[in-house]
């Protein structure tokens, strides 16, 4: 036996770049499974994929070919079910298509013309005999097969059953007599959360914090935090994430900005894991800061939030204050410097004075144990999605056991990677287990730099690698936002919320907060280190004050449209602007809930400073439209249709209305 079998099927995908992990999918996300499938000589190939449910139905969809000469096939399959898919290609050769090929030549020709006839006649007595097939096929087949037979007529009257739509029958259920099977292929899918939803960050501490009349600051607490849930509901996000909710150490805390010199009333960093609990003993990850409230005031939190149709992200950072309970109990998960120190955590230029680093060298068992009874504990209170601090710091080996032994008591919980570093570690964490990841996207901000990550991420990567879209973030306020003004604000909250199923906010966004550190890329008066209560109300009533009315519009166009519940389907068009970037989601009604095509087309002017006339060219096909065709385009934020076709002219003004967000509407209510 040969490994390449009589019809070669290679290169087969989804795949990872690394074949001891497995490709992934969520619930809902319509896969390309392609392969290349070929064979010597002239005669016609097909390929078939067979998938296997998780729950074991077994389905076949026939593949069609892609670009003429490549010889790769593809079948785009929606994946209903969570769990392990099994899937395999088969490679075959289509006699009934070779045949019509053939005879639609010759017979065209004059050539051999009664022997192509007797060809397809008797391809369709081996099919007539093939009990499983429809008996009212067989005899429409059986029919054909007469025709073609009947020498008595002409050959006009009989070459148009060569083109017999009864002959799509073999679409489905094709005659072969030569098959080869590729090796059986897995992918993994997870819940629909795991790769779809709108996440708004907050600090429950600012929540409701006030300045007393001596000076000091009352902290916010989880039942003053709960009543922000609902501003946020209202803007339509359906995962709220919160930094380290837990003890914040004393030793080496910092002060405002970063400062190394503290007042009495600074809070200190939340990622400064470890302190004094009400009682003066020390507390660590798995406690809540006495001044947010107690264990039970969190899980009313999560309660409260899962009424309204949230889900609580908490943040998971593998590190310690130097008043953690680790530090005394087990020295051995830290670096010890020569002069008894231990080190603390670096990020060249930052420092981290207040926070030591987990060395997992020493004592790996100790540390995989501990870290997961904490992810079991906060999962009993309620949390599914863990956002991992750093994971590039820890070792991938860490991670991989850890989210495949959490993974399978619960596959429904949901990890998230921040990790803003290298693409090899940052893919490779993604492989390993992480539902979702950071990305380069909060620095990508020209048409170009958006096209090429854009593209990458739809493409190159996404068989494994989910990016979460964040526009912002307590460390970073890029200078696109700090000197953008409110066009560049809704700008990359409109590509975020559309270019990709998960994006993410942090609170203050919809304030338009752009004041950065001098000489940093963070927030002045950052969040992180003091407490920052806003008074998001009252922005909303002062007109040009806040984007979240806006915001919860780009919420509802997702929830309405499911082409941007799909991270593979974006293309990109052209505009004759470099700063009008331009891309479409479609999705077959094949996949959606209505069985109607939806087509949803963005045109961003990615300039802040300027008003942007040009025009945009479409790929209709991309569109499922054929060329020619004028469509009714109607902007899904002012109402506003138009009349479309494959070049278009636009006005963006950055300063009244930067983006345009269009349906593509079809039918006769178009």
């Amino acid at each position: 036996m040969t490994l390449a079998g009589r019809i070669p099927v290679t290169r087969l995908t989804p795949a990872l770049p690394d074949d001891r992990w497995r490709p992934k999918a969520y619930e809902g996300e319509v896969v390309p499974f392609r392969a290349t499938v070929f064979r010597e000589g002239h005669d016609q190939v097909g390929a078939m994929l067979v998938l296997t449910s998780p729950s074991g139905e077994t389905r076949r969809e026939r593949m069609s070919p892609l670009a003429p000469g490549t010889d790769r096939w593809e079948a785009r399959v929606l994946l209903g079910e969570t769990g392990e898919w099994r899937w395999h290609v088969t490679g075959f050769d289509d006699e009934v298509a070779t045949w019509r090929h053939d005879a639609a030549l010759k017979v065209d020709a004059g050539v051999d013309v009664e022997l192509m006839f007797e060809i397809g006649a008797r391809l369709l007595d081996r099919a007539i005999a093939e009990k499983s097939r429809p008996l009212a096929v067989r005899k429409r087949l059986t029919s054909i097969a007469s025709g073609l037979r009947d020498a008595a007529a002409s050959v006009a009257v009989r070459r148009p059953l060569i083109d017999d739509p009864a002959l799509a029958e073999f679409e489905t259920r094709p005659l072969a007599r030569i098959s080869t099977d590729s090796p059986e292929h897995t992918i993994l899918v997870e819940r629909r959360r795991a790769g779809v939803g709108s996440w708004y960050e907050f600090f429950p501490r600012s929540e409701g914090a006030r300045r007393l009349k001596d000076g000091r600051w009352k902290s916010g607490t989880f039942r003053t935090a709960a009543k922000r849930l609902d501003g946020v509901a209202a803007m339509g996000f359906d995962v709220v994430y919160l930094p380290p909710i837990h003890p914040i150490g004393v030793t080496n805390r910092k002060g405002a900005n970063n400062t190394l010199n503290p007042g009495p009333n600074d809070p200190g960093s939340p990622w400064a894991i470890g302190g004094p609990l009400a009682d003066g003993t020390p507390g660590g990850h798995d406690a809540v800061h006495p001044d947010l409230g107690t264990l039970a005031d969190f899980r009313a939190f999560v309660r409260r939030a899962g009424a309204l149709g949230i889900e609580i992200a908490l943040d998971l950072a593998l590190q310690a204050s130097p008043d953690h309970p680790w530090v005394a109990e087990h020295p051995e998960w830290f670096t010890q410097l020569p002069d008894g120190t231990i080190r603390y955590a670096e990020n060249p230029p930052k420092k981290y004075q207040d926070i030591y680093p987990v060395n997992f060298d020493d004592d790996p068992e100790g540390i995989f144990d501990e870290v997961l009874r904490i992810v079991r504990h906060w999962m009993k209170q309620g949390v599914r999605i863990f956002r991992v601090d750093n994971p590039h710091t820890k070792p991938l080996s860490f991670w991989e056991r850890l989210i495949a032994t959490v993974n399978a008591e619960d596959p429904g919980v949901v990890f998230l990677a921040e990790a803003f570093t290298r693409p090899a570690m940052m893919q490779a964490l993604a492989m390993v287990g992480f539902q979702q990841s950071y990305s380069y996207f909060t620095w990508r901000n020209t048409k170009r730099e958006l096209e090429e990550f854009l593209s990458s991420v739809a493409e190159d990567t996404a068989d494994f690698m989910r990016p979460n879209l964040f526009v912002n973030t307590p460390d970073i306020l890029t200078e696109y936002l700090q000197f953008g003004g409110p066009a560049a604000f809704t700008v990359r909250a409109t590509i975020a919320a559309t270019a990709a199923p998960t994006w993410g906010v942090y609170s203050g966004f919809e304030l338009f907060e752009s004041v950065a550190r001098p000489g940093a890329e963070e927030a002045i008066d950052n969040e992180k280190y003091e407490y920052k209560p806003r008074d998001f109300a009252g922005a909303e009533r002062q007109e040009g004050r806040s984007l979240a009315l806006y915001l919860g519009i780009l919420n509802a166009i997702r929830a309405a449209h499911p082409a941007l519940g799909q991270l593979r389907n974006i293309r990109f068009h052209s505009s004759d602007d470099e700063s009008v970037l331009v891309y479409s989601k479609h999705l077959d009604g094949r996949f959606t809930p209505t069985g109607v095509d939806d087509t949803v087309i963005v045109v961003a002017n990615v300039d802040p400073h300027s008003v942007r006339e040009t025009k945009v060219h479409l790929d209709l096909a991309a569109l499922g439209l054929e060329p020619g065709t004028r469509f009714e385009a109607e902007d899904l934020v002012t109402g506003q249709r138009w009349d479309w076709g494959d070049s278009n002219y636009v006005r963006l003004d950055a300063f009244t209305r930067p983006a345009h967000i269009l349906h593509v509407r079809r039918g006769p209510d178009a």
